[in-house]
């Protein structure tokens, strides 16, 4: 996963990003719809949609809300990274750390969109779901991007697949947010590759969860205590 830089972007939006065409106010057309091809073809370009955020950080006229939720939506399904954070912070006081009186529709979903990522950074997995389903606004933030909760899933496993060499079922059924056990043995057999045993989740070993003894190795000799003993007696006396 490649957020940042990824394969996908082709030459002329690397030129708008690269170049003086970022500050151009007409590129801003371009990168949304570059946006809407992330979307659709579900990769992420956050370093692109940073570009856009930043040409309506200039031209606050052009400010689109929906874009602005899409590129937020977008930067989450990168967790755990800054990405979330960093796109956040182009936007406007008022939109990105609204007050006790804000009351405008994208206030409100910058307010649970950070929720929602913050649940995620956390590992908060299965309070991310009930959140998730908790209000009908979510599904409204995320209904343009093509497969965000199977996104989601994937890179939660990733994470799991990292630091787990086995899991009980029942927390790993929650934390992918799968309401029962059919769905989540066919998403940790064809989908992760891994076994159920009964109640647990076995995870191959791999170069990430694999149990490594650390060597601390200490390369001390005789002249270095000399010289720190040297320099201690030249200073008392």
């Amino acid at each position: 996963m490649n957020g940042e830089d990824p394969q996908e972007r082709p030459d002329f939006i690397r030129a708008i990003i690269n170049g003086l065409e970022r500050y151009n106010p007409e590129a801003a057309g371009t990168l949304e719809a570059y946006l809407t091809q992330q979307c659709e073809e579900k990769f992420c370009d956050c370093n692109a949609n940073r570009a856009l955020l930043k040409l309506y950080q200039l031209n606050p006229d052009r400010i689109k809300d929906e874009v602005i939720t899409n590129i937020l939506v977008k930067a989450m399904t990168q967790f755990p990274s800054p990405q979330f954070d960093l796109a956040l912070h182009l936007l406007s006081p008022s939109q990105s750390n609204p007050g006790p009186n804000s009351s405008s529709e994208l206030t409100e979903a910058v307010s649970k969109l950070r929720a929602l990522n913050a649940q995620l950074e956390g590992a908060e997995y299965a309070r991310f779901w009930a959140t998730l389903d908790s209000d009908d606004l979510y599904a409204d933030l995320t209904t343009d991007i093509a497969g965000f909760e199977d996104m989601i899933r994937v890179r939660i496993a990733q994470l799991v697949g990292q630091s787990y060499r086995e899991i009980q079922f029942p927390v790993l059924e929650s934390w992918l947010g799968l309401n029962n056990a059919e769905a989540t043995t066919q998403f940790i057999t064809e989908t992760c590759g891994w076994k159920v045993e009964g109640d647990l989740v076995q995870i191959p070993k791999n170069a990430d969860n694999e149990a490594r003894k650390a060597e601390i190795r200490e390369d001390v000799n005789v002249d270095m205590f000399t010289r720190v003993i040297k320099r201690s007696w030249e200073e008392s006396a």
